[in-house]
């Protein structure tokens, strides 16, 4: 009996963030009442880019970034103490309205936007990778959203693509949680904002912490500030997938880290009482899905107990096996690797191995503030 409850929980819990949650929000929670929008409305913009040894991306991202049809006031490229060429190459466009914001220690991404924060003459900071390339229309939709004064930031949704411009792997997951994403900002706003390509009010901006990964800290600053955080649809952040699954397994165990980090540093969202649906998007989404890995270990374990006892147990566990067997395949043969179902078979599981270990990393005290750039 004991098992079949474990089986039954850990299988609700398996599918609750990926399936219930949106399902609830969707037919439970009502759309947010929009604000009077400003009618006039051109504030002074920003554009940070954070930058450590990117000689090799910088020139292009910096041609990117001035092709952009809203006017920016400015483009400051925050670099993490880069040691190549990076710097040289900010201070060869100073005639074009590039600066160079230069942290003299190596000590951090968001260590490095905070000096830039400091330095910005922006109404409305915009945070951009250096790998991340912007549609030309993309700053001027951010604008039209901070035309409603309840609306502390706003989040690019990601497009992956591989060298010829094709969606990549992650391009239906990736899909998953950008309609997700959607169905959050209606509501009380997003949980978190794409790390790539964001803005945010300077005025939510009051105190920088560089442990906190910068994309998660504007979405929840917004909320303790009365302010929402939401998601455009037409502002796009394009970036080449991964090449190597070694070092995008370590992005995704990195981002997990960090996000654990910063919400424990933030914890006072999830109460429901001072934010209401909003905590309940960050129990449903953010923790909810960090304990996938351990719901689907304990499935398993509970499928293995009772496969003796009834037909429909031994099918879940024939199902299990043959899905991770699968998986299995797929990490060793690429040809495996690239059928569609399989694919997303592989990327979710990758995830939350990844998951798993960023959770022990976590529990056992490792914080990541510096790392090297993923090569795309």
């Amino acid at each position: 009996m004991h098992m079949k409850w474990l089986f039954w929980i850990c299988a609700f819990g398996a599918v609750y963030s990926y399936a219930i949650y949106p399902l609830l929000l969707r037919l439970l929670v009502p759309v947010r009442k929009q604000h009077g929008a400003v009618a006039e409305y051109a504030p002074a913009v920003t554009l940070v880019i954070a930058c450590r040894n990117e000689e090799r991306r910088l020139p292009h991202k910096i041609e990117n970034a001035l092709q952009v049809a809203y006017p920016l006031s400015e483009i400051l490229v925050a670099s993490d103490c880069s040691d190549d060429r990076s710097d040289e190459i900010t201070l060869s466009y100073a005639d074009r309205g590039v600066r160079l914001v230069r942290s003299e220690r190596r000590m951090g991404k968001e260590h490095a936007q905070g000096l830039a924060i400091a330095s910005a003459r922006g109404d409305i900071i915009v945070f951009s990778d250096a790998g991340t390339d912007l549609p030309k229309e993309s700053i001027g939709f951010i604008v039209e959203r901070f035309r409603d004064p309840a609306v502390g930031a706003v989040s690019s949704e990601d497009l992956f693509v591989t060298a010829d411009g094709k969606v990549a792997g992650e391009g239906a997951y990736v899909k998953y949680e950008m309609w997700l994403r959607r169905l959050e900002s209606d509501r009380a706003g997003v949980v978190g904002l794409s790390g790539s390509f964001f803005a945010v009010r300077r005025s939510v901006l009051t105190s920088w912490d560089a442990t906190i990964p910068s994309d998660f800290a504007c979405a929840l600053k917004s909320v303790q500030a009365g302010l929402v955080a939401v998601s455009d649809s037409r502002v796009r952040g394009i970036y080449k997938d991964i090449k190597d699954s070694k070092k995008e397994y370590q992005r995704k165990v990195r981002t997990a880290v960090r996000g654990m980090t910063g919400l424990a540093r933030l914890a006072g969202v999830l109460s429901p009482f001072r934010y209401g649906t909003f905590a309940f998007q960050i129990w449903s989404h953010k923790v909810m899905r960090w304990m996938v890995p351990w719901f689907l270990l304990g499935l398993l374990a509970a499928s293995f107990a009772l496969a003796p006892v009834h037909g429909f147990y031994r099918f879940a566990l024939f199902a299990q096996l043959l899905g991770y067997g699968l998986v299995i395949a797929a990490h060793f043969f690429a040809a495996v690797r690239g059928l569609g179902l399989t694919r997303i078979a592989y990327y979710f599981v990758q995830a939350n191995v990844a998951l798993a270990h960023a959770a022990l990393l976590f529990v056992a005290g490792r914080r990541i503030v510096v790392w090297e750039p993923s090569v795309r």
